[in-house]
């Protein structure tokens, strides 16, 4: 009996895991600014009989999705504007069948949900917009479709692209990613970490099979899987210690060398990374062969006063010499970071790359065999 009375307690708990400070500022401030724009074209208050500019409060459950949730199915542009549109459509034909009443209410609010599932437009604000024009007799009666116009349509189509320039500005996808879509090098493969040998329609599949569909895209679940392949992986992985496989004869750059020394590092030793370490051996960062070409290229500043210190990475993962080799395949797999700092402290005691990695899984692979 305590267990049962337990799970249903926390059945009635949160289900979402802890949102970070900064993802609440991010979509709460993006909200803030949306509205507050929306506002300017379309004013909150008394609505505006002639031309339907004015704010409606589903508008807010839209921005919710929008700016909370971008990746989720319910709050893509088809969604918000064709989910709000055909809502508002199908109150106002209805307010023009039926008075005013419960009955009207009740059908306005089925009859948007019927029509969003067929047009593949799921969005549940659409819900309250149905609401909306069949308790708003008076706005509709004036209005009449031109409310599916302004300030419907029009509303959704401005936070939506208002949607998307927050997005951009703040680092997230949205629209949510495609399935397919180019990759950082401009090519239609998958990244490595994402090669499932799963097709688009069976990656649907399974997301019908499920349920889910309403919940997570295609691309969304392409990503989960690999990340959980991945994990799984090196679970099973080398058990030795990144110790064993680290060089530790370390070709470093100083801070303050000049680029014609950092070019020269590179071509002397065929690196595709070195690091660049300060006093007393300390770690301070990578230098990425392509991060070099793109500023010899670029050339955004003269030559001369590149200095490694400009040019290096920082804030990419490290390990330490005791980490398991395993853990080094999330860290590796991306295509952002091909080598792996050891440290000691904050001094740098070696470096695995991929290559290192590599090695030391077939070693292993043959091991088993």
């Amino acid at each position: 009996m305590p267990t049962t009375i337990a799970r249903a307690l926390r059945a009635l708990g949160p289900v979402l895991p802890v949102g970070t400070g900064a993802e609440a500022l991010r979509a709460g401030l993006g909200a803030c600014l949306a509205l507050a724009l929306l506002a300017l074209i379309l004013p909150p208050g008394a609505a505006d009989l002639r031309l339907g500019l004015y704010l409606i409060a589903p508008f807010g459950a839209s921005a919710v999705l929008v700016f909370a949730v971008p990746s989720s199915p319910l709050a893509q542009p088809w969604s918000v504007v064709v989910g709000n549109g055909v809502s508002a459509l199908v109150a106002v034909l209805l307010s023009r069948l039926l008075p005013p009443g419960l009955p009207l209410v009740a059908l306005a609010l089925g009859g948007a949900i019927a029509a969003m599932i067929l047009a593949r437009a799921l969005h549940p604000p659409g819900g309250a917009v149905a609401l909306t024009a069949a308790l708003s007799p008076e706005a509709v009666q004036h209005l009449g479709l031109w409310f599916v116009l302004a300030p419907v349509l029009l509303g959704s189509g401005l936070l939506v692209g208002l949607a998307v320039i927050w997005a951009q500005a703040t680092g997230r996808h949205y629209p949510f990613r495609q399935f397919a879509a180019p990759n950082a090098h401009g090519t239609s493969d998958p990244p490595p970490p994402e090669r499932l040998g799963l097709t688009e329609a069976e990656l649907t599949a399974i997301l019908d099979r499920y349920r889910q569909s309403l919940n997570l895209g295609v691309e969304d679940l392409a990503r989960l899987i690999a990340a959980a392949e991945l994990e799984a992986a090196r679970h099973r992985g080398a058990p030795e210690p990144v110790g064993a496989i680290m060089s530790r004869d370390l070709v470093t750059l100083p801070p303050e060398a000049p680029l014609r020394a950092v070019t020269a590092a590179f071509a002397r030793h065929g690196f595709g990374t070195l690091p660049v370490v300060g006093q007393g051996g300390r770690y301070l960062g990578l230098i990425a062969q392509s991060r070099l070409l793109a500023a010899l290229t670029a050339r955004r500043l003269p030559w001369v006063r590149h200095r490694a210190a400009s040019l290096m990475q920082t804030g990419t993962p490290v390990a330490q010499a005791a980490t398991p080799v395993a853990a080094l395949l999330p860290m590796l797999a991306e295509g952002a970071c091909d080598a792996v700092p050891v440290l000691e402290g904050e001094r740098l005691i070696g470096i695995v790359t991929r290559s290192d990695l590599i090695a030391a899984l077939a070693r292993e692979s043959l091991r088993k065999a």
